[in-house]
Formats: C-alpha cells, sequence, structure tokens
C-alpha cells in the first residue's frame, strides 16, 4: 500500500525548494483551487469495469464493494477515515501518484481532504487545510475523534515527519492546527488510530516480525505513553499495518498482502485476522453500522496509475 513516509526520503528536497518557494496564495485562494484542475489532461478514469484487478468481498458478510461515488477522480484518493455516523469521510489526495513528493508539496492541492454525505449523497469534497499562512506542508494520515484531528506531516521548521494534532472551530466551521503531538522517539509511531486512550499503530521498530507490525500504547494519568505492546496475534512475517479500531472497540482493521483483514475481540482478546477485501486493498476504515471504507488501486504492467475511495456495506 502506499506509504506516507517517503516523504522522509524527499525531505532534503522539499528544504531546497522551500528556499526557492515564492508566491504563496493565502488560505481563501488554495481553498478555492479545484483539485481536478490538477489532474494531468491525459489521466483516464479507471472504474470497476476497466480495472485489471478488481477489488473483491472476500467475505460473506459484505456486498461488492464499489468506489464512492463523487470523491473519485482520475487522481489518486488515499488514507479514508470515516467518522461513526457514515456522515463525513475524510481522505488523502493527490492528482498524479507519478509526481514525488517534494514537488506535490508544490502542487497546491496535495493534502487532506473532506467530503458530507447529505441526503445519501456525497458532497464535493472540500480541502482541509492546517498549515499556517504562507508555510508550505504536505498533512496525510488524519484520524478523528470528536473536536480533535491527529495527522502527520512535513512542514516548514521540522526536520523529517512529525505527528500534529488540530482543534475544530464551531464557530469558524474549520480545523485549526493545534500543537505537535510528541511519542518518545524509540517508538518510532507510524499511522494510527487511537481508541480509549489507546493509540494502535504500525511501526517497523526493533521487535517486530515483519516489515511492519502492529503496537498498542495507552495514556497515563500524566500523559504520558506506556511502553509499546505488540499485538503478536495480528502480526506475521509479512507485514502488518494501518490498523483502524471499529467504533464499538471489537474489531481491529488492518493492512497485509495488499488485502484488508480483520481480528476480533473475543474475551477480550484480538484473534487472529481473517481476509475480508482483495486485491490491492487497504487502509481501512469502520463506521458504526459495521460499513467500510478503504483504498483500492489499480495497477498496469506492475505500475500504479490511480486510486480511489471503495465503500463495502454490511449485510445485515
Amino acid at each position: 500500500m502506499r506509504k506516507f513516509w517517503w516523504i522522509i526520503f524527499a525531505f532534503i528536497a522539499i528544504i531546497l525548494l522551500i528556499l526557492a518557494f515564492s508566491g504563496n496564495k493565502n488560505e481563501n485562494e488554495m481553498s478555492n483551487i479545484s483539485r481536478y484542475s490538477k489532474i494531468p489532461a491525459n489521466a483516464v478514469k479507471i472504474t470497476p469495469e476497466t480495472d485489471a484487478n478488481p477489488v473483491k468481498s472476500i467475505s460473506s458478510e459484505y456486498k461488492t464493494p464499489v468506489p464512492v461515488s463523487v470523491i473519485s477522480s482520475a487522481g489518486a484518493e488515499d488514507s479514508p477515515f470515516i467518522l461513526p455516523d457514515g456522515r463525513t469521510l475524510y481522505f488523502f489526495f493527490t492528482p498524479d501518484v507519478k509526481v514525488p513528493a517534494e514537488k506535490q508539496l508544490l502542487d497546491e492541492v496535495t493534502g487532506i481532504w473532506v467530503s458530507k454525505n447529505v441526503n445519501g449523497q456525497w458532497a464535493e469534497p472540500e480541502r482541509v487545510l492546517l498549515q499556517k499562512k504562507g508555510k508550505l506542508a504536505l498533512d496525510g494520515c488524519e484520524f478523528v475523534s470528536g473536536n480533535t484531528m491527529l495527522f502527520c506531516s512535513a512542514r516548514e521548521g521540522y526536520t523529517g515527519i512529525h505527528w500534529f494534532s488540530a482543534l475544530f472551530n464551531e464557530k469558524d466551521f474549520k480545523w485549526e492546527f493545534e500543537k505537535e503531538v510528541q511519542f518518545p522517539e524509540s517508538y518510532e509511531v507510524g499511522e494510527l488510530h487511537e481508541y480509549n486512550n489507546e493509540i494502535y499503530y504500525h511501526s517497523s521498530r526493533a521487535g517486530s516480525k515483519g516489515d511492519l507490525d502492529i503496537w498498542k500504547i495507552k495514556r497515563n494519568s500524566d500523559g504520558s505513553w506506556s511502553e509499546p505492546e505488540n499485538i503478536e496475534i495480528v502480526n506475521t512475517e509479512r507485514g502488518d499495518g494501518w490498523p483502524a479500531i471499529s467504533p464499538d472497540g471489537n474489531e481491529l482493521w488492518l493492512s497485509r498482502d495488499y488485502s484488508v483483514w480483520r481480528s476480533k475481540k473475543v474475551n477480550g482478546e484480538w484473534t487472529t485476522p481473517e481476509i475480508m477485501f482483495s486485491p490491492l486493498a487497504g487502509e481501512a476504515s469502520v463506521d458504526s453500522g459495521g460499513n467500510v471504507y478503504f483504498v483500492h488501486h489499480y495497477y498496469k504492467d506492475k505500475v500504479m496509475l490511480e486510486a480511489d475511495i471503495y465503500f463495502a456495506e454490511k449485510i445485515n
């Protein structure tokens, strides 16, 4: 699956571009830029009918996955996060997957977007701007709970990838940058999901079985974090990441082998995961009805062309 952490390797180039960058647009100008205007003119929108590797539901619990209308474009939609009520969908967007990170930084549309579901229809997405005016940032890995957002970012004034938080300003009806969220460096916190003061995240830190493992830390009463705990039952030597907990806390969704897997909690313990959606599927997010949103990448001749957010309806 697409790893937001490739930004680390491009960060030196980003710094050089920052020094050369001029003519920054203000917030209003940037929020009014159409994401479609940045998609290459020769880009071809792929559909399930033209997909060389259509994604399928492996489980009888779910209907056949379909792209989320309006949100899907010839660019790349990735990293979905659905609120429990199923009416607000956040995602990462970049107009051209062939463009390296240091150039995405300057395209004025790559970053976090959000769409609202009104009367059963998804509205045209809007940009979520979290950087300060006149500053460059590449934001992603969004997680939202209540009026707080956690997100990862490469931005001016920082070296490498860092985690930050934003607060939703209900008066102005927009997200506003709050502060850096600091984890001990040795924890190597990758993409995460928080549930009841516990953070599940993926990492390749020491003690991992594979390229990535799912780990868990707990927030202590003094604001510090517990030592990372490896969720051994869900991890393999092949790499396991992008965790998401269902709103009721009884399901742990993860990505493995370019597929979406699910572990259930039984008697307070996680169980061996089962495959749910495949192929080229990952980064699941679940609403309170059990419906699943995930990213599906389109490939041809081993080259990624674009990506869409897919929706799989739970069969009641």
